[in-house]
Protein backbone atom coordinates (compact mmCIF):
# COMPACT_ATOMS: atom_id res chain seq x y z
CA UNK A 1 0.00 0.00 0.00
CA UNK A 2 2.89 2.38 0.76
CA UNK A 3 4.23 2.16 -2.81
CA UNK A 4 0.78 2.76 -4.28
CA UNK A 5 0.27 5.86 -2.12
CA UNK A 6 3.62 7.28 -3.18
CA UNK A 7 2.88 6.60 -6.83
CA UNK A 8 -0.49 8.29 -6.49
CA UNK A 9 1.19 11.30 -4.88
CA UNK A 10 3.34 11.58 -8.00
CA UNK A 11 0.28 11.78 -10.26
CA UNK A 12 0.96 15.45 -10.91
CA UNK A 13 4.61 14.80 -11.74
CA UNK A 14 5.29 15.00 -15.45
CA UNK A 15 9.01 15.81 -15.77
CA UNK A 16 11.71 14.31 -13.54
CA UNK A 17 15.31 13.11 -13.43
CA UNK A 18 16.31 9.46 -13.68
CA UNK A 19 19.18 7.34 -12.40
CA UNK A 20 19.98 4.75 -15.05
CA UNK A 21 21.64 1.34 -15.06
CA UNK A 22 25.08 0.59 -16.47
CA UNK A 23 25.94 -2.83 -17.93
CA UNK A 24 29.53 -4.05 -17.50
CA UNK A 25 29.73 -6.46 -20.45
CA UNK A 26 33.27 -7.61 -21.21
CA UNK A 27 33.37 -5.87 -24.61
CA UNK A 28 32.90 -2.42 -23.07
CA UNK A 29 35.57 0.24 -22.94
CA UNK A 30 37.58 0.27 -19.73
CA UNK A 31 37.44 2.99 -17.10
CA UNK A 32 38.01 6.57 -18.22
CA UNK A 33 38.19 5.60 -21.90
CA UNK A 34 34.44 4.88 -21.83
CA UNK A 35 31.87 7.55 -22.68
CA UNK A 36 29.35 5.42 -20.77
CA UNK A 37 31.54 5.65 -17.66
CA UNK A 38 31.85 9.43 -17.95
CA UNK A 39 28.11 9.94 -18.36
CA UNK A 40 27.35 7.56 -15.51
CA UNK A 41 29.85 9.22 -13.15
CA UNK A 42 28.85 12.76 -14.17
CA UNK A 43 25.24 11.94 -13.39
CA UNK A 44 26.10 11.40 -9.70
CA UNK A 45 29.22 12.87 -8.00
CA UNK A 46 29.28 9.94 -5.56
CA UNK A 47 30.10 7.52 -8.36
CA UNK A 48 33.74 6.62 -8.96
CA UNK A 49 35.07 5.15 -12.22
CA UNK A 50 37.11 1.98 -11.76
CA UNK A 51 40.05 2.07 -14.22
CA UNK A 52 39.99 -1.63 -15.17
CA UNK A 53 36.23 -2.16 -15.23
CA UNK A 54 34.34 -2.32 -18.54
CA UNK A 55 31.54 0.23 -18.88
CA UNK A 56 29.64 -1.04 -21.92
CA UNK A 57 26.06 0.26 -21.93
CA UNK A 58 23.97 2.91 -20.22
CA UNK A 59 20.30 1.83 -20.28
CA UNK A 60 17.58 4.49 -20.19
CA UNK A 61 14.10 3.01 -20.08
CA UNK A 62 11.90 0.44 -18.37
CA UNK A 63 13.53 -2.84 -19.41
CA UNK A 64 13.38 -5.30 -16.46
CA UNK A 65 17.16 -5.78 -16.60
CA UNK A 66 17.75 -2.06 -16.10
CA UNK A 67 14.59 -0.17 -15.12
CA UNK A 68 15.53 3.47 -14.44
CA UNK A 69 15.09 4.80 -10.89
CA UNK A 70 13.28 8.10 -10.34
CA UNK A 71 15.49 10.70 -8.63
CA UNK A 72 13.22 12.47 -6.19
CA UNK A 73 13.03 12.21 -2.43
CA UNK A 74 9.27 11.61 -2.42
CA UNK A 75 9.68 8.52 -4.61
CA UNK A 76 13.15 7.27 -3.74
CA UNK A 77 14.02 3.93 -5.37
CA UNK A 78 10.79 3.76 -7.37
CA UNK A 79 11.31 2.84 -10.98
CA UNK A 80 10.15 4.45 -14.20
CA UNK A 81 8.39 1.21 -15.14
CA UNK A 82 6.35 1.29 -11.93
CA UNK A 83 5.45 4.94 -12.45
CA UNK A 84 4.31 4.43 -16.05
CA UNK A 85 2.24 1.41 -15.01
CA UNK A 86 0.44 3.66 -12.50
CA UNK A 87 0.16 6.61 -14.93
CA UNK A 88 -0.01 5.21 -18.49
CA UNK A 89 -1.52 8.47 -19.75
CA UNK A 90 2.02 9.92 -19.54
CA UNK A 91 2.85 7.93 -22.70
CA UNK A 92 0.42 9.83 -24.90
CA UNK A 93 -2.85 8.49 -26.29
CA UNK A 94 -1.46 7.03 -29.51
CA UNK A 95 1.46 5.31 -27.78
CA UNK A 96 -0.85 3.89 -25.10
CA UNK A 97 -3.09 2.35 -27.72
CA UNK A 98 -0.37 1.11 -30.05
CA UNK A 99 1.90 -0.40 -27.40
CA UNK A 100 -0.49 -1.58 -24.69
CA UNK A 101 0.46 1.05 -22.10
CA UNK A 102 4.18 0.22 -22.39
CA UNK A 103 7.15 2.44 -23.21
CA UNK A 104 8.02 0.92 -26.62
CA UNK A 105 11.73 1.77 -26.79
CA UNK A 106 14.97 1.31 -24.92
CA UNK A 107 17.46 4.18 -25.14
CA UNK A 108 21.18 3.46 -24.67
CA UNK A 109 24.72 4.75 -24.86
CA UNK A 110 27.33 2.17 -25.95
CA UNK A 111 31.12 2.25 -25.52
CA UNK A 112 32.61 -0.55 -27.60
CA UNK A 113 36.18 -1.79 -27.06
CA UNK A 114 35.90 -5.34 -28.44
CA UNK A 115 33.73 -6.41 -31.37
CA UNK A 116 30.17 -7.45 -30.65
CA UNK A 117 28.82 -10.62 -32.21
CA UNK A 118 27.89 -11.12 -35.86
CA UNK A 119 24.14 -10.96 -35.45
CA UNK A 120 20.71 -10.06 -36.74
CA UNK A 121 17.37 -9.38 -35.08
CA UNK A 122 14.17 -11.20 -36.09
CA UNK A 123 11.02 -9.55 -37.37
CA UNK A 124 7.88 -9.93 -35.25
CA UNK A 125 6.69 -13.14 -36.91
CA UNK A 126 10.04 -14.89 -36.44
CA UNK A 127 10.42 -13.50 -32.93
CA UNK A 128 7.14 -15.10 -31.89
CA UNK A 129 8.20 -18.41 -33.40
CA UNK A 130 11.66 -18.39 -31.80
CA UNK A 131 10.30 -17.35 -28.41
CA UNK A 132 7.77 -20.18 -28.45
CA UNK A 133 10.38 -22.77 -29.44
CA UNK A 134 13.45 -21.59 -27.51
CA UNK A 135 12.42 -19.16 -24.75
CA UNK A 136 15.75 -19.67 -22.98
CA UNK A 137 17.57 -18.11 -25.95
CA UNK A 138 14.86 -15.73 -27.23
CA UNK A 139 13.25 -14.25 -24.10
CA UNK A 140 10.39 -12.29 -25.67
CA UNK A 141 8.24 -12.26 -28.81
CA UNK A 142 9.05 -8.75 -30.01
CA UNK A 143 11.17 -7.52 -32.89
CA UNK A 144 14.33 -5.48 -32.23
CA UNK A 145 15.04 -2.87 -34.90
CA UNK A 146 17.75 -0.48 -33.72
CA UNK A 147 19.60 2.67 -34.71
CA UNK A 148 23.09 3.84 -33.76
CA UNK A 149 24.16 7.50 -33.84
CA UNK A 150 27.91 8.05 -33.42
CA UNK A 151 29.29 10.12 -30.55
CA UNK A 152 32.90 9.38 -31.54
CA UNK A 153 34.21 7.78 -34.75
CA UNK A 154 32.29 4.50 -34.68
CA UNK A 155 33.00 1.42 -36.78
CA UNK A 156 30.67 -1.47 -37.48
CA UNK A 157 29.63 -4.11 -39.98
CA UNK A 158 26.27 -3.50 -41.63
CA UNK A 159 24.51 -5.37 -44.44
CA UNK A 160 25.91 -7.32 -47.36
CA UNK A 161 28.51 -5.71 -49.60
CA UNK A 162 27.97 -5.20 -53.32
CA UNK A 163 28.35 -8.54 -55.10
CA UNK A 164 31.35 -7.24 -57.05
CA UNK A 165 33.28 -6.68 -53.82
CA UNK A 166 32.54 -10.17 -52.52
CA UNK A 167 33.57 -11.68 -55.86
CA UNK A 168 36.86 -9.72 -55.68
CA UNK A 169 37.56 -11.20 -52.23
CA UNK A 170 36.84 -14.69 -53.60
CA UNK A 171 39.39 -14.02 -56.32
CA UNK A 172 42.09 -12.49 -54.11
CA UNK A 173 41.81 -14.51 -50.88
CA UNK A 174 42.25 -18.26 -51.49
CA UNK A 175 41.45 -19.13 -47.87
CA UNK A 176 38.09 -17.38 -48.16
CA UNK A 177 37.32 -19.17 -51.41
CA UNK A 178 38.27 -22.52 -49.85
CA UNK A 179 35.67 -22.02 -47.12
CA UNK A 180 32.95 -21.08 -49.59
CA UNK A 181 33.72 -23.96 -51.94
CA UNK A 182 34.20 -23.83 -55.70
CA UNK A 183 30.58 -24.58 -56.67
CA UNK A 184 29.05 -21.81 -54.54
CA UNK A 185 31.82 -19.38 -55.55
CA UNK A 186 31.23 -20.06 -59.26
CA UNK A 187 27.48 -19.49 -58.88
CA UNK A 188 28.01 -16.12 -57.21
CA UNK A 189 30.55 -15.10 -59.85
CA UNK A 190 28.09 -16.07 -62.58
CA UNK A 191 25.26 -14.13 -60.93
CA UNK A 192 27.47 -11.04 -60.77
CA UNK A 193 27.39 -10.91 -64.57
CA UNK A 194 23.67 -10.06 -64.53
CA UNK A 195 22.58 -8.30 -61.33
CA UNK A 196 19.12 -7.64 -62.81
CA UNK A 197 18.18 -11.21 -61.86
CA UNK A 198 17.68 -10.27 -58.24
CA UNK A 199 16.25 -13.59 -57.03
CA UNK A 200 19.14 -15.57 -58.49
CA UNK A 201 21.70 -13.17 -57.05
CA UNK A 202 20.19 -13.46 -53.57
CA UNK A 203 20.09 -17.24 -53.78
CA UNK A 204 23.72 -17.38 -54.83
CA UNK A 205 24.71 -15.01 -52.02
CA UNK A 206 22.74 -17.03 -49.49
CA UNK A 207 24.40 -20.24 -50.66
CA UNK A 208 27.88 -18.72 -50.31
CA UNK A 209 27.23 -17.30 -46.86
CA UNK A 210 25.59 -20.49 -45.64
CA UNK A 211 28.41 -22.67 -46.98
CA UNK A 212 30.92 -20.62 -45.04
CA UNK A 213 28.94 -20.42 -41.81
CA UNK A 214 28.18 -24.16 -41.76
CA UNK A 215 31.80 -25.27 -42.14
CA UNK A 216 33.18 -27.31 -39.26
CA UNK A 217 35.23 -25.53 -36.63
CA UNK A 218 38.33 -27.42 -37.75
CA UNK A 219 37.89 -26.27 -41.37
CA UNK A 220 37.42 -22.57 -40.71
CA UNK A 221 40.02 -22.47 -37.94
CA UNK A 222 42.62 -23.96 -40.29
CA UNK A 223 41.82 -21.55 -43.14
CA UNK A 224 41.84 -18.60 -40.75
CA UNK A 225 45.20 -19.68 -39.36
CA UNK A 226 46.65 -19.80 -42.87
CA UNK A 227 45.23 -16.39 -43.77
CA UNK A 228 46.37 -14.74 -40.54
CA UNK A 229 49.89 -16.15 -40.95
CA UNK A 230 50.11 -14.86 -44.51
CA UNK A 231 48.73 -11.40 -43.70
CA UNK A 232 51.00 -11.09 -40.66
CA UNK A 233 54.04 -11.84 -42.80
CA UNK A 234 52.90 -9.27 -45.38
CA UNK A 235 52.47 -6.63 -42.68
CA UNK A 236 55.92 -7.37 -41.28
CA UNK A 237 57.47 -6.99 -44.72
CA UNK A 238 55.68 -3.68 -45.28
CA UNK A 239 53.25 -4.91 -47.93
CA UNK A 240 49.82 -3.40 -48.48
CA UNK A 241 47.15 -5.67 -46.97
CA UNK A 242 44.14 -3.49 -47.78
CA UNK A 243 43.10 -6.04 -50.43
CA UNK A 244 41.95 -8.32 -47.58
CA UNK A 245 41.16 -5.64 -44.93
CA UNK A 246 44.20 -7.03 -43.15
CA UNK A 247 44.19 -4.63 -40.20
CA UNK A 248 40.62 -5.51 -39.25
CA UNK A 249 41.20 -9.22 -39.85
CA UNK A 250 44.16 -9.28 -37.44
CA UNK A 251 42.27 -7.22 -34.86
CA UNK A 252 39.26 -9.53 -34.87
CA UNK A 253 41.41 -12.64 -34.74
CA UNK A 254 43.30 -11.23 -31.76
CA UNK A 255 39.97 -10.68 -29.98
CA UNK A 256 38.33 -13.96 -31.08
CA UNK A 257 41.07 -16.37 -32.21
CA UNK A 258 39.95 -18.92 -34.77
CA UNK A 259 36.38 -17.57 -34.93
CA UNK A 260 34.31 -17.90 -38.12
CA UNK A 261 33.15 -14.32 -37.62
CA UNK A 262 36.57 -13.10 -38.76
CA UNK A 263 35.63 -14.11 -42.31
CA UNK A 264 32.32 -12.20 -42.16
CA UNK A 265 34.17 -8.98 -43.06
CA UNK A 266 34.39 -10.28 -46.64
CA UNK A 267 30.58 -10.45 -46.86
CA UNK A 268 29.54 -7.40 -44.84
CA UNK A 269 30.15 -3.68 -45.32
CA UNK A 270 32.62 -2.02 -42.97
CA UNK A 271 30.95 1.28 -42.06
CA UNK A 272 32.69 4.11 -40.20
CA UNK A 273 30.38 6.75 -38.76
CA UNK A 274 31.58 10.21 -37.80
CA UNK A 275 29.92 11.96 -34.83
CA UNK A 276 26.29 12.66 -35.68
CA UNK A 277 26.15 10.08 -38.48
CA UNK A 278 23.81 7.13 -38.04
CA UNK A 279 22.98 3.68 -39.31
CA UNK A 280 19.65 1.90 -39.01
CA UNK A 281 19.52 -1.87 -38.54
CA UNK A 282 16.18 -3.32 -39.54
CA UNK A 283 14.89 -6.85 -39.14
CA UNK A 284 17.04 -9.63 -40.62
CA UNK A 285 19.96 -7.29 -41.39
CA UNK A 286 23.38 -8.78 -40.51
CA UNK A 287 25.58 -6.48 -38.46
CA UNK A 288 28.15 -6.13 -35.71
CA UNK A 289 29.52 -3.15 -33.79
CA UNK A 290 33.33 -3.07 -33.80
CA UNK A 291 34.56 -0.02 -31.87
CA UNK A 292 33.61 3.45 -30.70
CA UNK A 293 30.89 5.25 -28.73
CA UNK A 294 27.32 5.77 -29.85
CA UNK A 295 23.80 6.60 -28.81
CA UNK A 296 21.50 3.69 -29.62
CA UNK A 297 17.74 3.34 -29.63
CA UNK A 298 15.78 0.16 -30.20
CA UNK A 299 12.48 -1.59 -29.71
CA UNK A 300 12.26 -3.02 -26.21
CA UNK A 301 13.46 -6.57 -26.85
CA UNK A 302 16.34 -8.93 -26.09
CA UNK A 303 16.06 -11.08 -29.23
CA UNK A 304 19.41 -11.53 -30.98
CA UNK A 305 20.40 -14.30 -33.39
CA UNK A 306 24.19 -14.73 -33.27
CA UNK A 307 26.64 -16.59 -35.46
CA UNK A 308 30.19 -15.49 -34.59
CA UNK A 309 32.55 -13.26 -32.60
CA UNK A 310 30.87 -14.28 -29.36
CA UNK A 311 31.03 -16.85 -26.56
CA UNK A 312 27.21 -16.71 -26.33
CA UNK A 313 24.65 -19.05 -27.87
CA UNK A 314 25.12 -19.36 -31.64
CA UNK A 315 22.23 -20.19 -33.97
CA UNK A 316 23.85 -20.44 -37.40
CA UNK A 317 20.95 -22.18 -39.16
CA UNK A 318 18.39 -19.59 -38.06
CA UNK A 319 20.68 -16.72 -39.02
CA UNK A 320 21.45 -18.08 -42.48
CA UNK A 321 17.77 -18.67 -43.16
CA UNK A 322 16.45 -15.31 -41.87
CA UNK A 323 18.77 -12.79 -43.56
CA UNK A 324 17.58 -10.53 -46.37
CA UNK A 325 20.63 -11.07 -48.65
CA UNK A 326 20.21 -7.59 -50.07
CA UNK A 327 23.54 -6.17 -51.16
CA UNK A 328 24.36 -2.45 -51.20
CA UNK A 329 27.43 -0.24 -50.83
CA UNK A 330 28.55 1.00 -47.42
CA UNK A 331 27.43 4.56 -48.19
CA UNK A 332 23.85 3.32 -48.57
CA UNK A 333 23.88 2.23 -44.93
CA UNK A 334 24.13 5.78 -43.62
CA UNK A 335 20.80 6.95 -42.20
CA UNK A 336 20.22 10.63 -43.00
CA UNK A 337 18.39 12.81 -40.47
CA UNK A 338 15.90 15.53 -41.44
CA UNK A 339 14.95 18.92 -39.98
CA UNK A 340 12.58 18.72 -37.05
CA UNK A 341 9.42 20.78 -36.77
CA UNK A 342 10.95 24.13 -37.61
CA UNK A 343 13.62 23.83 -34.90
CA UNK A 344 16.95 24.97 -36.36
CA UNK A 345 18.80 23.33 -33.46
CA UNK A 346 17.26 19.88 -33.91
CA UNK A 347 17.64 16.96 -36.32
CA UNK A 348 15.18 14.06 -36.55
CA UNK A 349 16.36 10.46 -36.97
CA UNK A 350 13.09 8.79 -37.87
CA UNK A 351 13.45 5.08 -38.84
CA UNK A 352 10.80 3.14 -40.79
CA UNK A 353 9.33 1.53 -37.64
CA UNK A 354 6.81 3.00 -35.19
CA UNK A 355 8.62 2.00 -31.99
CA UNK A 356 11.12 4.85 -31.67
CA UNK A 357 12.53 8.09 -33.02
CA UNK A 358 15.60 10.04 -31.89
CA UNK A 359 16.02 13.81 -31.96
CA UNK A 360 19.50 15.31 -31.77
CA UNK A 361 19.51 18.80 -30.25
CA UNK A 362 22.59 21.01 -30.42
CA UNK A 363 22.21 24.48 -28.93
CA UNK A 364 25.12 26.91 -29.41
CA UNK A 365 26.45 28.71 -26.35
CA UNK A 366 25.28 32.01 -27.88
CA UNK A 367 21.65 30.95 -27.33
CA UNK A 368 20.58 31.74 -23.78
CA UNK A 369 17.27 29.88 -23.73
CA UNK A 370 15.92 26.78 -25.48
CA UNK A 371 12.45 25.24 -25.46
CA UNK A 372 12.19 21.46 -25.54
CA UNK A 373 8.98 21.05 -27.53
CA UNK A 374 5.95 19.17 -26.26
CA UNK A 375 5.31 15.88 -28.08
CA UNK A 376 2.38 13.50 -28.19
CA UNK A 377 4.72 10.89 -26.70
CA UNK A 378 6.67 10.29 -23.55
CA UNK A 379 10.37 10.92 -24.13
CA UNK A 380 13.74 10.46 -22.47
CA UNK A 381 16.26 13.30 -22.76
CA UNK A 382 20.00 12.68 -22.33
CA UNK A 383 22.56 15.45 -21.83
CA UNK A 384 25.87 14.62 -23.53
CA UNK A 385 27.58 18.01 -23.27
CA UNK A 386 26.95 21.38 -21.65
CA UNK A 387 24.85 22.65 -18.76
CA UNK A 388 21.36 24.06 -18.44
CA UNK A 389 18.69 24.70 -15.85
CA UNK A 390 14.93 24.35 -15.97
CA UNK A 391 11.80 23.78 -13.91
CA UNK A 392 10.77 20.17 -13.28
CA UNK A 393 7.61 18.83 -11.70
CA UNK A 394 8.91 19.14 -8.13
CA UNK A 395 11.95 21.35 -8.15
CA UNK A 396 14.43 23.30 -10.20
CA UNK A 397 16.43 21.11 -12.54
CA UNK A 398 20.17 21.42 -12.92
CA UNK A 399 21.20 19.55 -16.05
CA UNK A 400 24.74 18.62 -17.04
CA UNK A 401 26.63 15.86 -18.85
CA UNK A 402 25.09 12.54 -17.81
CA UNK A 403 21.70 13.95 -16.73
CA UNK A 404 18.75 11.85 -17.91
CA UNK A 405 15.27 13.35 -17.87
CA UNK A 406 11.86 11.75 -18.35
CA UNK A 407 9.34 14.05 -20.05
CA UNK A 408 5.70 12.98 -20.16
CA UNK A 409 3.60 13.40 -23.27
CA UNK A 410 2.40 16.93 -24.07
CA UNK A 411 4.89 18.54 -21.67
CA UNK A 412 7.35 21.21 -22.80
CA UNK A 413 10.46 22.34 -20.96
CA UNK A 414 12.25 25.68 -21.14
CA UNK A 415 16.00 25.45 -20.52
CA UNK A 416 18.32 28.27 -19.58
CA UNK A 417 21.60 27.42 -21.32
CA UNK A 418 24.95 27.95 -19.60
CA UNK A 419 26.98 30.18 -21.96
CA UNK A 420 30.30 28.46 -21.22
CA UNK A 421 29.64 25.56 -23.62
CA UNK A 422 27.26 24.45 -26.35
CA UNK A 423 24.52 22.05 -25.30
CA UNK A 424 24.27 18.58 -26.91
CA UNK A 425 21.15 16.54 -26.16
CA UNK A 426 19.58 13.38 -27.54
CA UNK A 427 15.87 12.74 -27.07
CA UNK A 428 14.20 9.37 -27.65
CA UNK A 429 10.47 9.29 -28.27
CA UNK A 430 7.75 7.59 -30.30
CA UNK A 431 6.21 9.70 -33.06
CA UNK A 432 3.20 7.86 -34.48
Amino acid sequence: MGLQRELQRMAGSRVFLLSCAVQDYAWGKLGNSSEVAHLWASGDPKRQIEPNKPYAELWMGTHPKGDAVILHSDVAHKTLGQWIAAHPDCLGTKVQEAFNNQLPFLFKVLSVRLALSIQAHPDKALAKKLHAQFPQHYPDDNHKPEMAIALTPFRGLCGFRPISEIVAFLRDIPEFRALIGQNAAHQLEASAADLSKDVEVRKALQQCFTCMMQRSKEEYAEQLKLLVQRVTQQVQSGEDVSYCIGDLLLTLNSQFPGDIGCFAIYFLNVVTLQPGEAMYLGANEPHAYLEGDCVECMACSDNTVRAGLTPKFIDVDTLCEMLTYTSAPAAAKLFTPSPFNGDSNALLYNPPVPDFTVIKIEVPSSVSQYCVQALDSASILLVIRGQASGQGSYEDLSLHSGSVLFISANESLTLKVDPSQSLLLFRACCLL
